[in-house]
């Protein structure tokens, strides 16, 4: 018996299309290629795609898996057509905005958003307003660390914060502290035992505010080298934590004094350790607690108060400032504006982004709009002054999170210098460059690895089909039908999925 060899179909072949108004069309449909389907509205364009090819591609997809899986999914009617050969898993993209939820964006769409939130969690720096400095959290290793940095035979003293606890008076903590064996204090620097200092005269005046206590843990010399000396040392930090709750002083005598704690903290301001949540807006945790995450918020709407920004403040730019009754908070800006080198003749278009803030803001010379209408506000009994706020009031960027949509916590952390606010903002082209030239440690390189590889992945996807000039805040539904469709598509091409059949409907228009 002669056996069949099995041919590998070069093309689709479709015999006996019925669908909608199709008459028995026999058609073959080359693979490997981009196969263009035209014709006037109602030639059965959209029949044969969709009502045929999509739609057996479909069935034969959900018919090849287990009927366990299959129950889970709605059954799909077969086309009306007579077979259909070579057919591979279809997937369809419509031609159409696919949402109107206000909280999404190009980001998100593409699950972009969802990789920078996850990078930004891992190997994120969370930098301090006040200071610039790196805010870290300390364990025992880096103590240890740090004493043994020192020459040997160099002298040490581990000390803890004083604090009181517990509506316990002073005297009763210093007794707690003596009770568990701990018997000096160092007062302003000079080291007393306990019970000496709590019978002394000037023990009332300890209480005062300028007064530093701290509670003596250990004293030792360093040793290098030396593991018994090494694990006194770690014992004994590890010590200072637990009854500090966080904290612990090291003196290295005659040297410098640094203090160390476990708590996520830096110049007396407490932060929260980055982790995804608190970069995701749709979450009351990460979510600018005035706005909601959204961005946007009912207030003074600066298209409405600025709207002819070719005139100059000089020619009546703020529309708020004109009238009799107005007018004199436009005359007191021009008459101080030159304490301050504002351009009053420039029109508010050409302005510098500082300017404009001073504008609004104002500043020690001059009162700015914003002062203007919260004046107008606390007088808000008088009818004048209500219709005045109704006729200026609309959509506005939210003035806590200026449009950025997390609370201030999530603005504090950054990588590569930017914080996930910055690079939402920055256009797609630009945003795959900052990746590519992205210099990160040898330990964060190997955390953000993979994650690194599926954003530039999806980056590169997304200008191949040529929307390198959005940005991932931009809202979903203010995209057209086209951009959708092309980032659907991308979403779909970034799956690795390979030998399907993609399907676009109508992707010119628009």
């Amino acid at each position: 018996m002669k056996k069949t060899k099995t041919i590998k179909r070069p093309e689709i072949y479709i015999k006996g299309a019925r669908a909608n108004n199709l008459k028995n069309v026999n058609l073959s449909i080359p693979k490997n290629q981009l196969v263009v389907v035209t014709g006037v509205s109602g030639s059965g364009k959209s029949s044969i795609t969709m009502d045929t090819l999509f739609a057996e591609g479909q069935r034969r997809y959900v018919e090849s898996l287990s009927s366990y899986a299959r129950q889970f999914l709605m059954r799909m009617k077969k086309p009306d057509v007579d077979f259909i050969k070579g057919i591979c898993p279809a997937i369809a993209i419509e031609q159409k905005v696919t949402t109107s939820n206000a909280r999404s964006t190009v980001g998100s769409l593409t699950e972009i958003y969802d990789y920078l939130r996850l990078l930004y969690a891992r190997v994120g720096t969370m930098i301090s307003p006040i200071s610039g400095r790196e805010v870290k959290k300390h364990e025992v290793t880096d103590v240890v660390d740090f004493i043994h940095g020192f020459d040997d035979g160099t002298k040490v003293q581990l000390f803890i914060p004083f604090k009181t606890k517990y509506d316990r008076t002073l005297e009763q903590e210093l007794n707690l502290f003596l009770q568990k064996g701990y018997t000096r204090v160092a007062v302003n620097g000079e080291l007393n035992r306990i019970e000496d200092l709590i019978g002394t005269a000037n023990f009332k005046e300890l209480s005062q505010n300028d007064t530093i206590i701290r509670i003596l843990i250990d004293r030792f010399a360093v040793k290098n080298g030396n593991k018994e000396n090494q694990k006194r040392i770690a014992d004994s930090v590890q010590t200072a934590f637990y009854e500090s709750e966080g904290d612990c002083v090291v003196d290295i005598l005659n040297q410098q004094v640094e203090s160390f704690s476990n708590r996520f903290e830096l110049d007396g301001m407490r932060f929260d350790e980055p982790k995804p949540l608190l970069f995701n807006y749709n979450n009351p945790f990460g979510a600018c607690p005035k706005c909601e995450g959204y961005g946007r918020v009912i207030g003074i709407d600066a298209d409405k108060v600025i709207p002819n920004k070719k005139l100059s403040v000089y020619e009546g730019t703020v529309a708020a400032w004109k009238g009799d009754s107005h007018n004199k908070w436009k005359n007191n800006f021009i008459e101080k504006a030159h304490k301050f080198d504002f351009p009053v003749h420039t029109p508010y278009r050409d302005l510098t982004e500082k300017e404009i803030k001073t504008l609004w803001k104002g500043n020690k010379h001059a009162r700015g709009i914003d002062k203007f209408f919260a004046q107008i506000e606390e007088k808000a009994y008088k009818i004048q002054n209500r219709v005045l706020l109704a006729r200026y009031r609309g959509k506005t960027t939210c003035p806590t999170c200026e449009g950025k949509r997390l609370r201030q916590m999530a603005l504090y952390v950054d990588v590569g210098g930017k914080s996930i606010a910055d690079l939402v903002r920055m256009p797609l082209d630009d945003l795959l460059d900052f990746f590519n030239e992205l210099q990160l440690n040898e330990y964060n390189s190997t955390i953000a690895k993979r994650i690194l590889l599926e954003i530039k992945n999806r980056l590169e996807f997304m200008l191949k089909v040529g929307l390198g000039y959005l940005t991932l805040d931009r809202l979903s539904g203010t995209l057209s039908g086209g951009e959708t469709q092309r980032i659907n598509l991308t979403r779909t091409l970034g799956s690795n999925l390979t030998s399907s059949m993609y399907l676009l409907d109508e992707p010119s228009i628009g």
